[in-house]
Formats: C-alpha cells, sequence, structure tokens
C-alpha cells in the first residue's frame, strides 16, 4: 500500500505547475502592460506563442522521458535537472534590467524568452511527474489516491501563492495599490523560485525509491528521432479508450476555460461583488472543496468506479450551473439581501471546485490505467506519451474560453470602462446567458462521451494479471 509519506512527497511537486499558472493568470499581463508599458497585443501575442510551444513541447517531453534508459530510471533525471533553471526563470520573469524596459522591442524579447525558458522546464519537470503516478503504485484504487495528493498541491499553491504575495508583496500603501510597483515584482520571482526549488526538491528526493532502471520502452534498440517520437505518439493514439478520454478532456476543459474567464466579470457586473468579496469567494471554496475532496475520494473510490465518478461529477456540475442564477433572474430573491447571496455564491463556488476536483482526479486516474492496457497491446510503457498528449490537449482547450469570452462580450454589448452600476440589465442577463451557453452543452458533450469508455476496475486488474504473466513466461522464451 502506498504510504501517506509518499503521496504528500510526491503531491509536493504539483506546486510546480501551479506556480506558473500563477504567475501568468494574475501578474504576467498586468506587469508587462500596466506596470512596464509593453503593448497589451504584444503581450498576448508573446503569451500565445509560448502557450503553443507549450502544448508541442510536451509529447515531445513525454516521449523521451518513456525513451530514457538510465540508473536514475526514466522521470527522476528529467525532473532533478529542471529544478535549478525551472527557478531561475521566475526570477528572470519578473526582474528585467532597466536598460531592457526602456526599449519596448528588447523588454517583447525579455518576456518571450522567459516565457519560453519557464514554460520548456514546467514540462521537463511535470510531465515525468505525472508518469511517475503510474509507477508509484498499480493499484486501481491507489492510483487516484496518489494523484488526488497532487491535484490537491496544484490547487492549494495555485490560491495560497497569489494570496500571500497579495497580502505581504503587493499591499496598498499611501492610497497606491502595490500591483502598480515595479520594485514589488522581482520579490514576487524569488518567491516563486523559492517555492518552486522546495516544493520540486522535496518531491523528487522524496520519491526516489520508487526509480525503475529496467522498464520495457518502445523501440530500446532504435536512435531517438523526430520519427520515432512520432511513431510513439500514434501508438498511444491507437488506443479507443484513449481518444474518447481525449475527446472527453476537450469538452470539459473548454468548459472550464469559460468559467475562468466569464466568472470574474459575472461576480463583479451581475452580482457587484467587491474585490474583497471575489478574493474570499475565490479562496476560501477552493480550499474546503480540494480539503474535502481528499477527504471523500477513497470512500467514493471504493463504492463507484473512476469512470461512474466522472460521470457523477459532471452531473453535479451541470445541475449546479442550474439553481443559482434562476433565482437572480427571474427575482426570487429578496430585495437588500447582499448577505444571502454572498453566500449562496460561496455555496456554489465549493460544490463546483469539490466537484471539478473530483472529476479531475479520477479523468487523471483513468489515463494511469489505460497505460497498462498499452502495455498489454503493445509490451511497452509510455506513461509520459498518453500524459503529456492529455496535457496538450488541456492547454489548447483553455485557449476557447478567452476566444469565446470576448465574442460573448461584444455580443451583450459589454463595454470597455463600463462600472457595475453603469451596465443595462439587459446586459447583466446576457453575461449570465454566455456563460450558461459556454458551459453546459460542452459539459453535457463531456458526460456523452465518458460514458462510451470502457474501463472498471476488473478490467484494469485482469489486464495487469495478463502482464505478470507475460513478464513470468518472458525468460523462459
Amino acid at each position: 500500500m502506498t504510504s501517506l509519506r509518499t503521496r504528500v512527497w510526491y503531491g509536493a511537486g504539483g506546486a510546480v505547475g501551479a506556480v506558473k499558472e500563477a504567475a501568468y493568470t494574475m501578474f504576467i499581463l498586468l506587469f508587462y502592460t500596466q506596470v512596464l508599458g509593453l503593448s497589451g497585443t504584444v503581450t498576448g501575442l508573446i503569451i500565445a506563442v509560448s502557450l503553443v510551444w507549450d502544448g508541442i513541447s510536451d509529447p515531445l517531453v513525454g516521449s523521451l522521458s518513456d525513451r530514457l534508459r538510465s540508473r536514475h530510471g526514466r522521470r527522476h533525471p528529467f525532473m532533478a535537472l529542471s529544478i535549478l533553471p525551472l527557478g531561475l526563470g521566475f526570477v528572470g520573469l519578473f526582474a528585467p534590467p532597466q536598460a531592457v524596459v526602456d526599449n519596448s522591442a528588447w523588454l517583447a524579447g525579455w518576456l518571450l524568452f522567459w516565457s519560453l525558458w519557464v514554460r520548456t522546464f514546467v514540462t521537463t519537470f511535470a510531465i515525468p511527474h505525472l508518469a511517475l503516478s503510474a509507477e508509484i503504485t498499480r493499484d486501481y484504487h491507489e492510483r487516484s489516491q496518489v494523484l488526488g495528493a497532487r491535484m490537491g498541491f496544484m490547487f492549494l499553491s495555485a490560491v495560497l501563492l497569489p494570496a500571500l504575495a497579495l497580502t505581504f508583496i503587493f499591499p496598498e500603501q499611501g492610497g497606491v495599490d502595490g500591483r502598480f510597483n515595479p520594485e514589488r515584482y522581482p520579490l514576487y520571482g524569488m518567491l516563486s523560485c523559492a517555492v518552486v526549488w522546495v516544493m520540486a526538491t522535496l518531491s523528487t528526493l522524496g520519491t526516489r525509491h520508487h526509480i525503475q532502471p529496467e522498464v520495457a520502452q518502445p523501440g530500446a534498440a532504435d536512435h531517438t528521432t523526430l520519427w520515432t517520437l512520432f511513431s510513439d505518439l500514434r501508438r498511444t493514439l491507437g488506443n479507443r479508450n484513449f481518444r474518447l478520454l481525449i475527446g472527453y478532456d476537450i469538452a470539459a476543459t473548454t468548459a472550464y476555460g469559460v468559467i475562468s474567464t466569464l466568472n470574474i466579470l459575472v461576480w463583479t457586473f451581475f452580482w457587484a461583488f467587491s474585490a474583497a468579496e471575489i478574493s474570499i469567494i475565490l479562496s476560501l471554496p477552493t480550499l474546503l472543496g480540494v480539503a474535502l475532496a481528499i477527504l471523500t475520494m477513497g470512500p467514493l473510490g471504493r463504492r463507484f468506479s473512476k469512470q461512474r465518478l466522472v460521470q457523477l461529477s459532471l452531473t453535479g456540475l451541470i445541475l449546479n450551473c442550474l439553481w443559482l442564477y434562476p433565482l437572480q433572474l427571474f427575482g426570487w430573491l429578496p430585495a437588500d439581501s447582499g448577505n444571502l447571496v454572498f453566500a449562496l455564491n460561496f455555496v456554489f463556488m465549493l460544490l463546483f471546485m469539490y466537484l471539478f476536483m473530483v472529476r479531475l482526479v479520477n479523468s487523471t486516474s483513468i489515463v494511469a490505467d489505460l497505460t497498462d492496457e498499452h502495455e498489454l497491446d503493445h509490451g511497452v510503457r509510455q506513461e509520459a506519451g498518453f500524459f503529456s498528449v492529455i496535457n496538450f490537449v488541456s492547454k489548447l482547450s483553455t485557449v476557447a474560453g478567452p476566444l469565446y469570452g470576448g465574442l460573448a462580450l461584444d455580443i451583450i454589448g459589454l463595454e470597455t470602462g463600463m462600472r457595475p452600476g453603469d451596465v443595462p440589465l439587459a446586459t447583466q442577463h446576457g453575461l449570465v446567458y454566455a456563460l450558461g451557453l459556454g458551459v453546459i452543452p460542452p459539459l453535457l458533450v463531456a458526460l456523452w462521451i465518458i460514458s462510451r469508455v470502457r474501463s472498471s476496475q476488473a478490467h484494469v486488474e485482469a489486464i495487469q494479471a495478463k502482464i505478470a504473466a507475460r513478464r513470468e513466461q518472458a525468460p523462459e522464451s
């Protein structure tokens, strides 16, 4: 049985990707445009280019990790060698020299270089780390617990790091918002660096006893070329269940991208929440939802299959989108019910984060199970190949959220410079309808696709038994 210590050490590595996400969702756009004066169009284009590279590099790193022959295993060399440069990348990202800041072309080049740097080394750590989950345990239930620990650290870090930064690095002083003080950002870069170094080191060292030097690998005698990497990718896509899981993930992640894009606008213009209220709704439900998911993952996993848990969580997410907003749209909430509205939104976010966590952990755990199915069919283990494809698809799918959100804002007439009290009622309602139309249909599609995946505990254990029997017979053949 996988020990709690192993789950914690492994889970700590989930903070690495969260530090990157926190930097880009909370601070990079603001820092480079509003503080340093770089064009918003140029900044957005650079971030998009780095995101495309991020997606392309995932399958490449996954295949390289699967093919690595080393006495330190296939995962830990990538993880260990990524730690130092990754941390330094955050320092560079948030501390451009004054000579660079004074020249917009140099500043754009600086952002592009360090964005590619950070995203590359996040990939070389995160993809092998994610694949390691399938090597730590082959137990059907323990895989979900191990991945749950990773997701827990990821969500908590994504919330706590920006919260600590806003409180201690970017506080308001003398009526001036600290986020617009360029001298504060190098401190945030150093904080990000420290978190990455500590958490990645703990995860790498804490899981070293799970190193597997001798593992069946694709084309071990072949030289690793672009063609062999492409062949590895094509082989993973030959799995029917995996193709269905990719379709499911595209739909589910698209819905999440829409929610992430429009939630802040709905809270601001439809519910008229203050910045302080929004910060509470963003943080506390996440902390409670993650804790609740971790506590209930074991009991739920013993009662339901992973596929059924994904179906139940998607159904819950759809229903959760249907109960709150009609109360306000149809005037069923009492007037001047600020505290009640805040409490209802708090419950809404708690349910959303809990259900999203259950969905994500179990669908990721299904990917780990499919690597066994792949080994039975092809005689090789390509865990990183499977996880890298899912990561690639998820990253591309999140782009749909901002694209849809921008189009929706133009259609409903939410113009630049509008304040909560100035927005017409029709525009407020249009914002809610845009949220529903962008979220519920993709979730329904995801629910339909996941119902077609064929995976169960009995199926996985039967596959593992056949693999074990084949390995026992291999020396005699």
